[in-house]
């Protein structure tokens, strides 16, 4: 539908309305019969509004809009704080202090407290506002190692228990304001239509019922109650995010264009809000998609006429990672646009921070944004402070719960979350009640999840995808497997942990645990909802074993439901176990009974999101033609006789796209190859946001979503690059890229003179092989030499070139690298296999 308003383009100052009186009533009465006037349990108090005005009447211009900026803490230093005084600033998913993954809750507090004091110090900025930290603690404080993991939204959407959700909420807090920070942003309310997209896992349910209910128990958890204990000493300021529609893109596109009515808008995409807003949620964060070809960032209709004036919300609006600068006409670095539109708070990444500061100001001065848009944002800012108590409330290093990290991970906390893991298991399948096993057999453990809290937990596991962990990195954490060889094993059984399912006794039973490996936002979206396509070595597992005659347990991890038909048949029992986080152990509770063969928690979770009957069914509860193989609410319990056949359809139907491009790089290294950073002899495997070797330093930066790209900046004296092998040791087949007169491209910004050889290679060996004929090498100097500097272009060489020079196609172990001597500083952003023609193509490449 067409949007009842008009964006105005780059350096136009408001939103243009219909100047007809009658036009104007009817568009505002559409407006008022479709989106509710909400009553916050939070009301507003005169002595508040009164303190703020005072405050903001004291304020220059420079200090107003230094409180709309929030950059990361990558790319500010304490002084910058003292400079500045920035209203507040983030860690962004897989951001440490002094960029330790394994910062201790004493090196969080620390950066808090240097942050906070140079915030109140007046001899720069002269402002004594406190700042305030925000996180993504989405699935309990994800980011700090040690930390209590809950299941992902998703796992919790299938226990639907929203006093569960309260005190996960609280705990969540809790472990939050142990490290000195102040500001979470979660929940998450995203009502999710197509679960194709990357962010399924972090929605409840695909039913706004659960969302809306949900949303009320999470603000209240981690805020505390009205007139109770709002925000106090033990709570966070929360988010209700991504306003609004993220779930509903066409295609389940992240960041894509949700194109439903404004009345489905409210009444799927809103009810989230509906709940969070009423139970006094303070932040609302913008979402990056668009409304009906309109960024959500720069909608005024939305954020203000309808989020601020219609529903009444009174706290602020926080952008997301540099979502402003997706708006028309926008760039990161300037976007009066956002400003006008409503939004309050800039969460701006980068270094765009400086420059977007100076052109709000520059923006004001001209005209361009009113002083007035400027005091609304800045008052509703300060607003939310004073309600928090941080003008009152000791440092960061000094509060109630500051450094008492027996918190962190703390037993009661674990046992919570052990609840929730038991809670959110569904059992899909259980031919001949082969569940609940019984302790006292011989049980054979397989599987790649098995005994891998990592992959367990997905993505927004201390790093923003969860790539990269090791079990080591979650101290006092269990995986399903630990807690299944301990319940056997004190029941007088034997247990064999074998992840490709051999054994040297036949087993009794298998357990087969398995499922989708970490990914977080952008990263995660999928075209079709087929699991393991095109590799199906979980089902070949499946099925060796019950060809085998070993009663089968299939329990699946996953961030969505998908289309596993053919492992369903070739098991016996299979569970839906989402993503569990760090309480693996209380799989086990589950699936065994106790010693003396009595159950001790039988299933409870219930499917919040329907099941796929096939790759590319796209299904949701009241669809006018509802047919999936599970249906909402499913879910079995020890009591109900399973009837479901063991002859579901295995015949996909999804059309092969022989003319896909096969990516090696998109946003992170593509399964099955890995990404390693190369300088002279040594090699480091990339797994975090920054690495470095002597020579050459890498970094992710953006290009058109957060970290989809990589920077590498050499100095010039060693020979230095990144390369990408294969992660399993195998060997990749790529001839069928031969045949289709395929390219290797990628995707490339230059940043500096290029005045030395700049190869790329792909070879046939792997690490430790002697190298041989199976390799070449090209130099790309000149194509590189000619793109205009700061302007991302495209770089391909065709398949044949290295085929001729010796590369054997079949067996590629290592597709891409790029290698130099010189000084560089690069940006990457998407390697990939091509068909499509690229203007810049190696001529010679012999």
């Amino acid at each position: 539908m067409a949007l009842p308003l008009f964006i105005l383009g780059c350096g136009q100052s408001s939103v243009t309305r219909s100047t007809d009186a009658s036009a104007q009533s009817i568009e505002e009465n559409k407006t008022d019969n479709i989106w509710p006037k909400l009553e916050s349990e939070v009301k507003k108090d005169d002595k508040i509004e009164a303190r703020v005005a005072s405050l903001l009447a004291k304020m220059t211009l420079q200090q107003k809009v230094a409180q709309m900026i929030q950059p990361e803490i990558r790319d500010i230093t304490v002084e910058d704080m003292r400079t500045y005084g920035f209203g507040s600033y983030l860690n962004g998913g897989g951001a440490f202090p002094n960029n330790n993954k394994h910062s201790t809750p004493a090196d969080w507090i620390s950066l808090a407290e240097k942050m906070y004091q140079a915030s109140i110090d007046d001899s720069v900025d002269g402002s004594t506002i406190p700042t305030m930290w925000g996180t993504d603690a989405v699935h309990g404080h994800n980011n700090v190692v040690g930390a209590t993991l809950f299941p992902h939204n998703i796992g919790l959407g299938a226990a639907n228990n929203p006093d569960l959700i309260e005190k996960i909420a609280e705990i969540t807090a809790t472990e939050v304001m142990v490290t000195g920070i102040d500001w979470v942003f979660a929940p998450t309310v995203a009502v999710v239509r197509d679960d194709r997209w990357g962010r399924t896992y972090e929605g409840y349910s695909e039913d706004p019922e659960i969302v809306r209910t949900y949303s009320a128990s999470i603000v209240k958890g981690l805020q505390g109650h009205a007139n109770e204990d709002f925000l106090g000493n033990k709570r966070v300021i929360s988010t209700v995010k991504h306003f609004i529609g993220d779930g509903g893109t066409q295609y389940g596109d992240d960041q894509g264009d949700n194109l439903v009515s404004e009345q489905e808008l409210f009444t799927i995409h809103a009810q989230g809000y509906v709940g969070g807003l009423t139970a006094g949620a303070q932040s609302v964060m913008a979402s990056f998609n668009s409304w009906n070809g309109d960024k959500v960032h720069g909608h005024k209709y939305l954020l203000t006429d309808v989020l601020k004036n219609r529903m009444g919300f009174d706290g602020f609006i926080v952008g997301d990672w540099n979502g402003h600068g997706q708006v028309k006409g926008c760039v990161n670095e300037s976007c009066s646009q956002a400003v006008n539109a409503g939004l309050d708070v800039f969460m701006v990444p980068t270094d765009a921070w400086k420059p977007l500061y100076e052109n709000i100001i520059a923006q004001v001065n001209k005209g361009v944004i009113a002083q007035s848009r400027i005091d609304d944002a800045v008052t509703r800012v300060l607003r939310v402070k004073v309600r928090a108590g941080l003008f009152e409330k000791p440092s960061p290093a000094n509060r109630v719960l500051s450094g008492k990290t027996a918190l962190i991970g703390a037993k009661a906390h674990r046992d919570v979350a052990q609840q929730a893991v038991r809670e959110s298991l569904v059992l899909l399948k259980n031919k001949n009640h082969l569940l609940p096993l019984l302790p006292n057999q011989h049980v054979l453990v397989a599987g790649d999840a098995a005994d891998n809290i990592g992959k367990q937990s997905g993505g927004w596991t201390i790093t923003w995808q969860g790539t990269g962990n090791k079990n080591a990195d979650f101290p006092g954490a269990s995986s399903i497997y630990s807690g299944i060889e301990k319940r056997v094993n004190d029941a007088g059984g034997k247990t064999t942990l074998s992840v490709d399912g051999s054994y040297t006794q036949k087993p009794d039973v298998a357990i087969v645990v398995f499922g989708e490996e970490p990914y977080a936002e952008g990263h995660g979206d999928i075209d079709n909802l087929e699991y393991q396509r095109g590799n199906k070595k979980d089902l070949t597992l499946l099925k060796s074993l019950k060809a085998k005659g070993i009663p089968v347990v299939a329990v699946f991890i996953s961030g969505r439901p998908m289309w596993v038909n053919a492992e369903i048949n070739a098991s016996d029992a299979f569970v839906a176990a989402w993503l569990p986080g760090s309480e693996g152990k209380a799989v086990a509770d589950v699936l065994l009974t106790d010693k003396s063969a009595k159950v001790q928690h039988d299933f409870k979770g219930r499917l919040s999101f329907s099941w796929p009957k096939s790759p590319t069914q796209i299904v949701n509860r009241f669809d006018d033609v509802y047919q999936p193989l599970f249906p909402y609410g499913y879910g079995l319990t020890y009591n109900d006789d399973d009837t479901l056949v063991d002859d579901l359809s295995e015949k996909s139907d999804a059309v092969m796209n022989t003319k896909h491009d096969t990516d090696i790089f998109k946003g992170k290294a593509v399964e099955p190859w890995k990404m390693l950073l190369v300088s002279e002899q040594q090699v480091t495997e990339i797994n975090a946001n920054s690495k470095s070797l002597p020579g050459i330093s890498y970094r992710t930066v953006d290009k058109l979503v957060q970290e989809d790209s990589f920077r590498l900046e050499s100095t010039g004296n060693k020979n230095v690059g990144v390369k990408f092998i294969s992660g399993n040791g195998f060997r990749e087949d790529l001839s069928s890229e031969l045949e289709r007169n395929a390219t290797l491209t990628f995707t490339v910004l230059r940043d500096s003179n290029i005045d030395q050889p700049v190869y790329v290679s792909m070879n046939c060996e792997t690490i430790g092989d002697t190298q041989s004929s199976c390799q070449a090498r090209i130099d790309i100097q000149k194509e590189l030499a000619s793109l205009p500097l700061g302007e991302w272009q495209d770089i391909s060489i065709s398949l044949h070139c290295f085929a001729d020079k010796g590369v054997q196609l079949s067996k590629v172990a290592m597709p891409f690298e790029l290698r130099t001597q010189g000084m560089v500083n690069l940006s990457i952003n998407h390697i990939r296999l091509t068909a499509s023609k690229v203007e810049n193509t190696v001529s010679n490449c012999l």
